[in-house]
C-alpha cells in the first residue's frame, strides 16, 4: 500500500503562516489545506485548498473547518497551527479580565479544539503529527506579559500531555516557542541587531519540516527559538 501525506496549516495567511506555508508547500505532501480568516488571493488546485474559518474558540466553527477533509486510512496527516495572539505592556493588576479571556481563548482554547478534532482524522488513518506555536515567554516569564505568558505556558503543558495520549493513536505532538519573529510589524521597533537575531519565518518552516520528517519519534517537545545568527 502506498501511503500518502496530507498537511493542514491553520493561520496560513499571517506573517509567520505565509513564511512557513511557502516552505512546506515545496515539500512532498500529496495535499495541503490552508485555513485562515481571509486570503489575499483565492487559489484552489488539486494539491492545494484554501478554507475560510471563523472564530476557532467556538467548537462549532472548528467542526465545520474539518468537514472539508475526508479521512483516508492510507494517509499520514500533519498539522501546523500559528493560531495565537499577543497582549502585553501592562502589569497583572492593570490587566482586564477581557484581555485574560482573549488570551486563553486564542492561545489555548482554539488550539485545544483544533487538535481535538484533528485526532478524528488521525485515529482513522495511518498516523500523524501536530506542531503548535507556543512562545519563549511561556517558559521564561517576563514582566508585563502575565496573561500572554500564562496562556502560552498552558499551551505548552497541553502539548506535553497530548504527546503522552497520542502514543495510542500514532500521533506525535510538539510546539515551537519563538522569542521574536522577523515580521514587518516587528521591524517597526527593532534595530539592526534585533533584526539579525530575530527568527526568520522560512527558517522556522524548515525546522517544522524537519520535525515532521521524523515525526514517529520526535514528540512532547517545546522547541525554544530565542536567537539566531547568520552563517
Amino acid at each position: 500500500m502506498i501511503l500518502k501525506k496530507e498537511l493542514l496549516i491553520f493561520g496560513s495567511g499571517g506573517a509567520l503562516g505565509k513564511g512557513v506555508t511557502n516552505v512546506l508547500s515545496r515539500k512532498d505532501f500529496n495535499k495541503i489545506y490552508l485555513f485562515d480568516f481571509k486570503f489575499d488571493l483565492e487559489k484552489t488546485t488539486n494539491q492545494l485548498s484554501q478554507i475560510i474559518i471563523e472564530d476557532l474558540s467556538n467548537e462549532g466553527n472548528v467542526i465545520k473547518a474539518f468537514k472539508s477533509i475526508k479521512t483516508d486510512r492510507s494517509t499520514f496527516y500533519f498539522l501546523y497551527s500559528t493560531i495565537g495572539g499577543y497582549f502585553g505592556g501592562k502589569p497583572a493588576w492593570e490587566t482586564g479580565v477581557e484581555d485574560f479571556d482573549r488570551m486563553i481563548n486564542i492561545n489555548l482554547k482554539a488550539n485545544f479544539l483544533i487538535v481535538k478534532h484533528f485526532t478524528n482524522l488521525v485515529r482513522n488513518a495511518s498516523g500523524g503529527s501536530v506542531c503548535l506555536t507556543s512562545a519563549y515567554v511561556g517558559s521564561n516569564p517576563e514582566a508585563n506579559k502575565a496573561v500572554y505568558g500564562a496562556s502560552k505556558a498552558a499551551l505548552s503543558h497541553l502539548v506535553r500531555t497530548l504527546s503522552e495520549e497520542g502514543n495510542k493513536i500514532r500521533l506525535s505532538v510538539n510546539a515551537i516557542a519563538p522569542y521574536v519573529i522577523d515580521t514587518q510589524e516587528n521591524r517597526k521597533w527593532m534595530n539592526d541587531a534585533d533584526i539579525e537575531q530575530a527568527m526568520k519565518t522560512e527558517e522556522i518552516g524548515e525546522f517544522i519540516s524537519s520535525i515532521f520528517e521524523k515525526f514517529n519519534f520526535i514528540s512532547g517537545n517545546i522547541f525554544e527559538l530565542k536567537h539566531r545568527f547568520n552563517l
